[in-house]
């Protein structure tokens, strides 16, 4: 098929398949499929998998991945996956083939959400995204991107693993649970608290389970989708976690922006879409601006939810589209497009 290309959203738990097209214009997501990681041995065997389904034969591919991009072979951080990107696109066919960080696509995306697919927290919905911008997720691990610029002179995406920057409590109960979270894995990121697995930890914590060191499995702990249906169910010891990861969320998404100096901060939706009405009434804003001398700062940055349902596979589009031409090896890797909004 000429005039389109493979395009991939590949997280620790799911890989997120579909076809875009290289025209102008807003991008499209064609024949979208989501595939469980743990039905293939690798990554390049799920995406033949879908290419063999859909019975197209592309010679252009952009696939997001879970993972920080440093030369040739790409380990997932979150799944036992690890490739090398010369290998990949030699399996698939392909003419070029670019790997991008998986936030960096959902940075690429950000200019071409429509409002209605970005819930306000603070700030007017209907705003668009100014820059600069700090894209923050809590999913399998959470992801974290900066964008700068703007729609007339163009966008600028930095990947960042700021996921992996430690865990700093706000109070006794926080302390608690670093304490915890250190006698299981040792060093305490922001990761291991915001995530699907970080929430089953807080409850864990919470309840008085005894830490088990990683990576045994924990004794006592409740999956993140357990913890949550509890939560909205009204048990209180599920509420008390689901509220205490929303306060951490606000807390690292504001440090986030400071760091970046951040007009705009989006979220994208991962584990909050399950609970946006207990998100958007828990104390997340509250730790979000509570940056003591900053404070009237953070009350002036718009804080929106991406509700988009693939925007990775969206910004992966983007990056098909607007990624400069490269030679048949696909050996230079360009992580800093400059998309214009359309």
């Amino acid at each position: 098929m000429t005039g389109f290309a493979l395009i991939g959203d590949i997280g620790g738990t799911h890989a997120r398949f579909a076809l875009t097209d290289l025209v102008a214009g807003q991008p499209q997501i064609l024949n979208a499929q989501t595939f469980s990681d743990a039905g293939f041995e690798s990554l390049g065997a799920a995406a033949r998998h879908y290419l063999d389904a859909s019975g197209t034969r592309l010679r252009r591919a952009a696939l997001a991945v879970a993972s920080p991009i440093e030369g040739d072979t790409i380990t997932l951080t979150n799944r036992g996956w690890s490739f090398r990107r010369s290998e990949l696109q030699r399996q698939l066919g392909l003419d070029d083939l670019q790997i991008i960080n998986d936030f960096a696509a959902i940075a690429w995306a950000a200019p071409y959400l429509a409002a209605d697919a970005r819930l306000a927290i603070h700030g007017t919905p209907a705003t668009p995204p100014v820059g600069p911008i700090t894209l923050i997720g809590a999913g399998t691990g959470l992801g974290v991107a900066l964008l700068t610029g703007a729609a007339s002179s163009g966008w600028h995406v930095v990947p960042t693993e700021g996921g992996h920057a430690a865990f700093a409590p706000a109070d006794a109960e926080e302390r608690m649970l670093a304490a915890w979270l250190n006698a299981r894995y040792g060093r305490v990121s922001n990761e291991r608290a915001l995530s699907g697995n970080g929430l089953s930890c807080i409850d864990a914590a919470l309840r008085g389970v005894a830490p088990v060191p990683a990576p045994g499995g924990q004794t006592g702990a409740r999956s993140a989708s357990d913890v949550t249906a509890a939560a909205l169910a009204g048990e209180p010891d599920a509420r008390r976690a689901l509220q205490r990861f929303c306060r951490i969320y606000g807390a690292v998404a504001g440090d986030a922006a400071l760091l970046h100096g951040a007009n705009t901060v989006l979220i994208a939706g991962g584990v909050v879409l399950h609970f946006l009405d207990f998100f958007r009434a828990s104390g997340f804003m509250d730790a979000f601006t509570a940056k003591g001398r900053r404070l009237d700062y953070m009350q002036r940055i718009a804080v929106q939810v991406i509700t988009h349902p693939n925007p990775g596979l969206l910004g992966a589009a983007v990056a098909a589209r607007y990624a400069p031409a490269r030679g048949a090896t696909g050996g230079t890797h360009h992580e800093h497009p400059t998309p214009r909004s359309t």
